[in-house]
Order: structure tokens, then C-alpha cells, then sequence
């Protein structure tokens, strides 16, 4: 009976860690995306810095006491295309220049004059340093991407602390064009 419960155990185990793996992707696969320079990072995870926005969240009944929020996957991306970059990501944190419109208090916007350093680091990881030219309140994006496909986003700007976000890279989709 002893045997039994051992194993029965060892295969929770094991099928608990299998199910709690992160997102994993072909290295193969995320060295193609990396070399065409085109990808989406999808955030699942952010990170505020503010400890205003934490103690907030730290006080709300039945939340856990970290200082990360789940995201809906899918719906938060940064989009690197040929020539172009969209952005359509929340803000958590403070904010010193707010605006009415709340639509100027998240990151969305789409740039088309920015610059793009690329480096691999020792361990093989991507870090990608994005500076859009002609977006007002962003300084720079630093994406750090890891073997397995997933990856590491922090923003910084010129009028709002910085906040950074864990997601997952993946290949662009193709939109089709409607005929007229």
C-alpha cells in the first residue's frame, strides 16, 4: 500500500510541475522571431513600482498580498512590425502629468520613428531596447526575451514612474485586408 501512495504522489508531482510550466516555445522558433524583428509580446503580468498602487491592492479583501496583477491574455500587446510598433498596454502606478481623457493614462499608441538596439547576453537572451522618437510621454522600452519564448517588458517614461510587465512572445497574425 505503501508503493501505492509513493507513486500515486510522485506522478501528483509531477503532473502539478507539468501543468505550472510557463509558457515554452522551440528556441528555434523564438530565434526566427527575433531575427525577423517582428513579433508580439503579450503580457500576461504587471509589475506597479508605486507602493501607493501596492498597499491599495494589499488592502482589498480576498487578494493575495503580491504586487503583481494578472492581465486577460491576449489583450495587452506590444506589436513590432516592419517599420511600425503598436502599443496597447494598462498603467498602474502615479501618474504626474494625468489627463481627462483616460485613454492618455495607458500606454496606447503606435509609433512609427523609433530606434531598435538588439543584443544577446552571455546566457542567450535577447534585450531589445526600443526608444519611440515621435510619442511624447515614452522614453524607452526595454524587452528582454528568453529562450523558452517568454519575456520581460519594463517602460519608462518622461511624466509617470515606471512599470514593468511578464508575458510571452509569439508571431505576429496577419490581418486580412476587406475588398471594396
Amino acid at each position: 500500500m505503501k508503493i501505492y501512495i509513493k507513486i500515486i504522489s510522485l506522478f501528483a508531482f509531477i503532473f502539478l510541475f507539468q501543468n505550472c510550466a510557463s509558457q515554452n516555445t522551440d528556441p528555434q522558433i523564438v530565434n526566427n522571431l527575433v531575427n525577423s524583428d517582428e513579433f508580439t509580446f503579450h503580457a500576461e503580468k504587471a509589475n506597479p513600482m508605486n507602493y501607493d498602487v501596492i498597499n491599495i491592492l494589499n488592502s482589498m479583501p480576498n487578494n493575495p498580498s503580491t504586487r503583481i496583477l494578472q492581465l486577460d491574455n491576449g489583450s495587452y500587446t506590444i506589436e513590432l512590425k516592419e517599420g511600425k510598433m503598436e502599443v496597447i498596454l494598462p498603467y498602474f502606478g502615479r501618474i504626474f502629468n494625468p489627463s481627462y481623457r483616460t485613454s492618455d493614462n495607458s500606454y496606447r499608441f503606435t509609433s512609427k520613428d523609433y530606434t531598435v538596439t538588439k543584443n544577446q547576453s552571455k546566457k542567450g537572451n535577447w534585450v531589445y531596447k526600443i526608444k519611440p522618437n515621435d510619442v511624447k510621454n515614452v522614453s524607452d522600452i526595454n524587452i528582454e526575451i528568453f529562450k523558452n519564448g517568454t519575456a520581460l517588458t519594463s517602460i519608462r517614461s518622461n511624466d509617470r514612474q515606471p512599470i514593468s510587465y511578464n508575458g510571452y512572445i509569439s508571431k505576429n497574425t496577419e490581418t486580412k485586408k476587406e475588398k471594396l
